[in-house]
């Protein structure tokens, strides 16, 4: 039984978020991860989330700022973390330098306007690559709890 209890918690630990959520609250995705097929080819890499212009940007996790400035334009920051993670967040503002230490939920930054093809006031485009794959940002954050409620059911056949 034991063997059996330490094999679950080896697989359990599998499956624990390895980020938080960049905006607080958890916010709605505007536009999902869309894989491309290779290096060179279309796609989208990240999520885009609604947010409002000037909301504090938070840090998915412990790291190191690698980038905190304009890049083609837009202000954006990237953090290196531990097991060869890197979370990239923009348009932003930056409120960290190159060379700083984060934690996990420390502001880095506040959302700007004018992210291309956002549907609401302002969205952060949230990004993640692990070596030079993209991943889905959306599959290493909790997920947030819903209450499933079951109607009353009247059985027809039932005196």
């Amino acid at each position: 039984m034991h063997r059996f209890l330490l094999a679950l918690a080896a697989f359990a630990a599998l499956f624990q978020p390895r980020f938080d959520w960049p905006l607080s609250p958890v916010p709605t995705v505007t536009r999902p991860f869309e894989a491309p097929a290779d290096a060179y080819s279309a796609g989208h890499r990240g999520v885009d989330l609604a947010a409002s212009p000037g909301q504090e940007v938070l840090a998915a996790g412990p790291g190191v700022v690698v980038f905190a400035g304009s890049l083609a334009g837009r202000g954006v920051v990237s953090i290196d973390h531990d097991g060869g993670f890197r979370t990239t967040y923009e348009p932003v503002l930056p409120a960290v330098a190159e060379g700083d230490q984060v934690h996990g939920g420390q502001v880095i930054g506040t959302v700007t306007p004018g992210h291309l093809g956002c549907p609401v006031e302002a969205c952060l485009h949230w990004g993640v690559r692990r070596g030079e794959d993209y991943l889905d940002p959306l599959t290493l954050v909790p997920v947030p709890r819903t209450r499933l409620r079951l109607k009353p059911w009247d059985d027809p056949e039932s005196p």
